[in-house]
């Protein structure tokens, strides 16, 4: 599954993904799980009522719409943990590269179902 042996390049992991919202699974440390995403648009509102999860841009900007806060911008090089609980919808004008970092029992969209939604073996 994950090669354990070789650097892994998120420029090219980025590149293979054709589609927004499909998170792919890059690497594993303990039980989290680094992926790469596409975005544009946005996702669901939904949360994790278990799990934070991180949100490091690589290229473009996302904002991170909070129901219960003031949005988060998130711009290249920039990253922000949505703490469990936290109901979320990421929001991308443009298209926005993405590293994720999130536990292995993260649901794409939490209990929420959309078309949008993969499951974990669809992101491996």
């Amino acid at each position: 599954m994950l090669n354990v042996l070789s650097p892994t390049n998120i420029a090219e992991e980025l590149a293979k993904i054709t589609e927004h919202w499909s998170p792919r699974v890059i690497g594993q440390v303990n039980d989290q799980y680094v992926k790469v995403a596409k975005v544009k648009g946005e996702l669901v509102w939904h949360q994790h009522d278990h799990e934070d999860e991180l949100f490091l841009v690589v290229y473009g900007k996302v904002i991170i719409r909070l129901q219960d806060a003031e949005d988060i911008t998130l711009e290249k090089g920039e990253f922000y943990v949505v703490p469990k609980g936290t109901m979320h919808n990421p929001f991308a004008e443009e298209e926005c590269g993405l590293v994720l970092i999130e536990s292995v029992s993260t649901k794409h969209t939490g209990d929420v179902e959309s078309p949008l939604t993969k499951s974990i073996e669809d992101q491996l």
